[in-house]
């Protein structure tokens, strides 16, 4: 791990932490868990020790972070401050997580999974978060064709697009049998990558042309079922050589989680070619790569106020297009296209209401509704609440991002097991 210097006596600005703690089964949060955060590589420089709440959220923490304009340009000055995250909770088996990264200006979101004392299912309790692919040395991608052939006899298993619930994430190179297999939800993947490969302190149309990049590529080899017709029975893997830079357990930021919710259902694809595309890309700084978006230089294109689209084109030509995925799975029920708001009625908000009642189960601090399809102020305050909770804009209104994570917090309560 890069020297503790950066986090001590280089962090003129200022980052913060907000720490979610969950059961590891069933994601339910587990209120009074103790969570400690120390310098990584000072376990006795302790900077801040706090409680969950009823929620499994700990305040939003304020720490020291490097200069922001370390994340502006490539540089040897390490860009993110590193600390560790310990957690204890009677009944638990104690979690630490080591490297969680706070950049200046930026929230950083670090979920906590905690196996019963007793639990036999196998639970990683001590993590290590290598840092971002920007700052660190990671072997460079290997070229591919950006569309796969549809005329080899199986290669081509989906008729159309979907976006699915999981995905599974080998962690390893796809020839390494001891590596570990991860059941990963589709947007927890691509936030995680995204917070792996890319800095969240980037403008806003870089960050969306970069996560759309991410989503296609792993679309593409979703809808090819690229490895398991080569005879894996995985859907991807964490080695940069092949694919993206997925690490198990690492914090996540804010302004990544953002883009994720509002554009998951979103690929980028060619005139006539079915296949989402697999959009391929490089550093640009210590690997170079042409007809492939560079990442650094898609920052300085935001820089100039170029627009999403227009950095894509600007990489991967002037027919590259952003599409929608015809179908989600593993949720009840798709958007219905419309918000749903106080004087709203029918079946809609009367799903909304039962999901909000299910969940409140698992999050007291959500007022309890009885489902009547009507609605009122009651639904209003429990839907508040939910965006405090989980970090939405606190509107009283259930739009698109709310309708989605509404969905997926009600998925993950109502499992009788939850696949880590």
């Amino acid at each position: 791990m890069p020297d503790i210097k950066y986090a001590q006596t280089e962090a003129v600005d200022k980052g913060s932490l907000k720490v979610e703690v969950l059961t590891n089964r069933t994601r339910r949060p587990i209120e009074g868990a103790r969570i400690t955060i120390s310098y990584s590589g000072d376990p006795d420089s302790t900077v801040e020790e706090v409680s969950a709440d009823d929620s499994g959220m700990s305040e939003k923490l304020t720490l020291d972070a490097p200069p922001l304009e370390y994340s502006m340009e490539p540089s040897e000055n390490q860009p993110f401050a590193q600390y560790t995250v310990k957690v204890t909770a009677p009944g638990y088996r104690p979690v630490s997580i080591s490297g969680v990264q706070v950049f200046s200006e930026q929230l950083a979101l670090q979920q906590v999974r905690m196996a019963e004392e007793n639990e036999e299912e196998n639970q990683i309790d001590s993590i290590v978060i290598p840092v971002n692919t920007l700052f660190g040395n990671f072997p460079a991608k290997i070229a591919e064709s950006e569309i796969k052939p549809v005329s080899d006899s199986g290669e081509i298993v989906l008729s159309k697009v979907v976006i699915p619930e999981f995905v599974v994430v080998h962690d390893g190179p796809p020839s390494d049998p001891n590596a570990a297999n991860y059941y990963v939800r589709y947007r927890d993947y691509i936030k995680n990558v995204a917070s792996s490969e890319i800095y969240s302190t980037w403008p806003d149309s870089t960050l969306r042309a970069n996560i759309l990049a991410i989503m296609s590529f792993t679309l593409n080899r979703v809808y090819t079922e690229w490895y398991r017709n080569k005879g894996y029975n995985f859907t991807i893997t964490t080695s940069t050589a092949f694919d993206q830079k997925f690490v198990y357990g690492r914090n996540i930021f804010q302004s990544i989680s953002d883009v994720v919710d509002e554009m998951f259902q979103n690929y980028l694809s060619r005139p006539n070619v079915r296949q989402p595309i697999l959009t391929q890309y490089c550093d640009g700084q210590r690997v170079t790569c042409s007809n492939w978006l560079s990442q650094w230089g898609s920052k300085y294109l935001g820089d100039q106020n170029y627009e999403t689209i227009e950095i894509l084109r600007y990489y991967y030509g002037d027919n590259m297009f952003i599409n929608t995925a015809e179908e989600i799975s593993g949720i009840p029920a798709s958007w219905p296209r419309y918000n749903l708001e106080v004087g709203a009625a029918g079946d809609k908000v009367r799903q909304i209401q039962e999901q909000l009642a299910r969940i409140s189960q698992a999050y007291p601090a959500i007022p309890t509704i009885t489902p009547d399809g009507i609605y009122g102020e009651a639904t209003r305050a429990a839907v508040e609440k939910f965006q405090s909770i989980f970090g939405l804009p606190v509107t009283g209104v259930v739009d698109y991002r709310t309708w989605y994570k509404i969905s997926e917090i009600y998925v993950a309560v109502t499992r009788i097991a939850e696949l880590v």
